[in-house]
């Protein structure tokens, strides 16, 4: 079977990922009168955020770091949260009021392919399959254990700091260790040690120890900082006309992060769809809107909208996408997929109800 391509949509959006829907075929047959049901989908978008959770903590030893180490520590006790990724993805549901049963009676069984919400996918071609074209999503990190949380840490305290009940005492012996691992390891480096290691691969072990001992050690004076990734994805309705275009869908708090929009401990994060274009009716030879043909296979005109997403008076996301509200709805006729001789075939983009291809099957 060959297929001559007769119409191609409009070009998709660039994405970074697809993902293949599982679809389901209807055949029209007798037992349905041949007629076959869908629904075309309306539009809503998916926005997903990440934000970089970062906890700080002051070490044992921090009111004596800038007498033995010369450097600010962490005094305080903090958590802070930073938005690092937004990443917004068109989603579909169904239009109840545009649920279409159409008959398609004639040679060759004539089919058409639906999503499992209904969605049209293709007529008269089920091998195409479907790709909802989405943006790849940022992932979750989980916080990592501090050096003073390793078995690292254990090992750098000596016996007399652990002996010591004064934590002046204690600072001075961390201090006086953190320089002695300095020391030796500039005469490894040096190739100056007593009991140099043998190879290369045992230099290295001595000297990932002491780093991570100075590590731990340090630490103990200027604090830890842990961080992490929170990941959240907020689903956003497409604004209706007289509707306001920019609302608040979710809030960033600088105690619980991601937050909903109804909690005021956070700032809020906005998003904005704003209408660009809207879809029109083909018109006939004289300029005049066609009228939807008697029976007719429905697809969607989408218009286009502008999504944009901010914080703090910055702009984290701004792009076009296809919306179908700010569509409008015209049909195919039927006998075009029940031709005897050369029967047409359809591709459907299954999250907004448009045509990406018509063509003719030729055998």
């Amino acid at each position: 079977m060959k297929k001559h391509l007769i119409i191609l949509s409009l070009a998709a959006l660039a994405v970074i990922s697809a993902t293949a829907q599982k679809t389901t075929k209807l055949t029209a047959t007798k037992d349905n009168e041949y007629g076959l049901i869908y629904t075309l989908p309306l539009t809503e978008f998916k926005v997903t955020v990440a934000a970089r959770k970062t906890v700080k903590t002051p070490g044992e030893f921090a009111r004596y770091a800038e007498k033995y180490l010369a450097d600010a520590p962490v005094l305080n006790p903090s958590v802070s949260y930073t938005i690092t990724d937004v990443v917004v993805n068109p989603s579909a549901y169904a239009d109840e009021d545009q649920r279409y049963l159409v008959t398609l009676k004639g040679s060759g069984s004539p089919s058409i392919t639906i999503t499992g919400s209904e969605f049209p996918v293709a007529v008269n071609d089920e091998e195409y399959t479907p790709e909802t074209q989405l943006a790849a999503l940022p992932a979750a990190v989980a916080p990592q254990p501090t050096i003073l949380e390793r078995p690292e840490a254990k090992r750098a305290v000596t016996p007399d700091m652990i002996q010591s009940k004064s934590s002046a005492k204690r600072a001075q012996l961390a201090a006086a260790k953190i320089y002695e691992l300095r020391n030796v390891r500039n005469d490894i480096i040096s190739g100056q040690a007593d009991g140099m290691p043998s190879d290369g691969a045992a230099m290295k072990l001595a000297l990932d120890q002491i780093n991570s001992q100075e590590e731990a050690l340090t630490a103990m004076f200027l604090g830890t900082e842990q961080t992490s990734v929170e990941v959240r994805t907020f689903t956003v309705p497409v604004p209706l006309e007289g509707q306001p275009t920019r609302s608040i869908f979710a809030r960033l708090s600088q105690t619980a992060g991601l937050v909903s929009p109804d909690d005021l401990s956070g700032a809020p994060i906005y998003v904005s769809v704003t209408p660009l274009t809207t879809g029109e009716l083909p018109l006939t030879d004289k300029g005049t809107p066609r009228t939807f043909p008697k029976g007719g296979l429905a697809y969607r005109i989408p218009g286009t909208a502008q999504v944009t997403v901010s914080y703090d008076n910055a702009t984290l996301f701004d792009s076009t996408f296809e919306v179908a509200q700010y569509g409008v709805v015209f049909g195919l006729d039927p006998s075009l997929f029940t031709s005897k001789k050369s029967p047409s075939y359809l591709h459907f983009n299954p999250l907004t109800g448009s045509i990406r291809e018509l063509g003719t099957i030729e055998e």
